[in-house]
């Protein structure tokens, strides 16, 4: 990686790319500075302060801290995501769209960029809403006039639109994914607070504690152990192999060629975690949006808002409320691993495919026994990859009951691991064909 970075940047064309790039991000770290106008900044501290373990700590932790300080880009990239989630389930099930986004080219792409960025101004202006209807009664606004409520919103979607824009400037422009980096530069940029949060164990009240150096030593070992198993699972990948038969094309004779196809276990990404967790938090949300004291409140809806708030609030509710959103969210993240897999991969179109340019997987006949074969793989290669992200998503409950920044959590890793290893990917297929490019130039 490091190498990869250093001759990057003795390219004078890909060190543009990273310049820009770099421009970009510092410009969305700024954006995160910038309070939405009507705001109180003092009584917005405090009260920020109270919501810092419930449901909008993922939303925090993507934009690296504006939601706390409600800046501009509160709302961070999430409607857009949202969208695209949308975008993606909806092709599956409207013909149209799913022409559309196999057969319908440059074009058709363009198309479905449109849509997905119209739906991500509707969930923006939603989600706008939203935030400030949950927090007018609390005094953050200097009042709860119309006008106000608009200008807040407003602000709030102006912000989203400027993170899509950003996103598809880096994307053109600049080097990776946009969307992934700015979820990486907010993710990113809470851990120097969290590194000297964690520090701050070694010395308590002025006096060295040793076990507060031991649990820094097994948070460091953790997170290297949690790095490395999230580096073998991205990179992890079973390949099938498949020959291809002589062939005539045109006047001439295609010889017999070997290849495979790979199948990860991680190929659904962070994916289902996002599903996952916005299906467990949304009745939080909802019921906080009608009820205001409900953490004052008994009963059956205050047992679905422990329940639901268990995974960013180990620590502030009882184990069992745990224990029950860890199994559901356990099934959930599975669950969603099998249908983002299977609705990107489909065995029987990838068993048509082979069949109809003559290859075949040894000892597999061509045909429905190839796809039966591949859905027969598929399904345990993904329910290991499953199980782990699972395993990633459930580490955070257990580190904040003992107090470690979520900075740590399984989830921020396997995000900046993956973002950085497809960035690494990127840099090294953009130095080939440079080198390529010099070598016939």
């Amino acid at each position: 990686m490091l190498n990869t970075i250093k001759n990057a940047l003795k390219t004078p064309e890909i060190r543009k790319k990273l310049l820009y790039t770099l421009l970009l991000l510092v410009l969305f770290r700024l954006g995160c500075y910038i309070t939405i106008p009507g705001a109180d900044m003092v009584t917005l501290e405090s009260t920020m302060d109270s919501y810092s373990n419930t449901v909008t700590g993922m939303i925090n932790m993507i934009s690296g801290g504006a939601f706390s300080r409600l800046s501009i880009f509160a709302m961070s990239i999430t409607p857009y995501i949202t969208a695209s989630i949308v975008v993606q389930l909806l092709s599956m099930i409207i013909p149209p769209l799913e022409r559309l986004t196999k057969e319908g080219g440059e074009s058709g792409r363009r198309k479905i960029d449109r849509l997905t960025k119209i739906i991500t101004v509707v969930l923006a202006l939603v989600e706008g809403l939203g935030i400030y209807l949950s927090y007018r009664t609390s005094g953050i606004f200097v009042d709860e006039s119309a006008l106000t409520g608009a200008v807040v919103v407003i602000s709030l979607m102006a912000g989203t639109s400027l993170l899509m824009w950003l996103g598809d400037k880096i994307t053109s422009k600049g080097v990776g994914n946009g969307i992934s980096m700015l979820i990486f530069a907010g993710i990113v940029s809470s851990l120097p607070s969290a590194v000297v949060s964690i520090a701050e164990k070694i010395v308590v009240d002025g006096q060295f504690s040793t076990l507060g150096l031991l649990t820094v030593i097994g948070i460091v070992i953790g997170v290297i152990v949690l790095i490395t198993g999230v580096v073998f699972v991205q990179l992890a990948e079973r390949r099938i192999p498949v020959q291809y038969s002589k062939k005539v094309v045109g006047r001439r004779m295609v010889g017999a060629q070997n290849t495979h196809i790979p199948i990860k276990p991680a190929m659904a990404s962070v994916m289902p975690i996002i599903f996952a967790s916005s299906f467990m938090t949304f009745p939080a949300m909802i019921i906080q949006l009608f009820a205001t004291d409900i953490e004052s409140q008994t009963g059956f809806w205050r047992v679905i808002y422990n329940i639901s708030i268990a995974s960013s609030s180990a620590g502030d509710v009882g184990w069992q409320y745990v224990l029950i959103n860890a199994i559901i969210y356990l099934l959930l993240i599975v669950g969603f691993t099998y249908f983002y897999t299977y609705a990107t991969f489909q065995p029987a179109e990838v068993a048509n495919n082979i069949k109809q340019n003559g290859g075949f997987i040894p000892g597999i006949r061509a045909g429905k026994p190839t796809a039966e074969y591949l859905s027969s793989v598929l399904s345990k290669v993904v329910l290991f990859g499953g199980l782990f992200l699972a395993a990633i998503a459930i580490l955070p409950m257990l580190t904040s009951i003992a107090g470690i920044n979520s900075a740590f959590g399984g989830t921020s890793i396997l995000i900046v691991v993956g973002v950085a290893i497809e960035l690494s990917q990127q840099l090294q297929s953009q130095l080939v064909m440079r080198h390529y490019k010099g070598f016939l130039g």
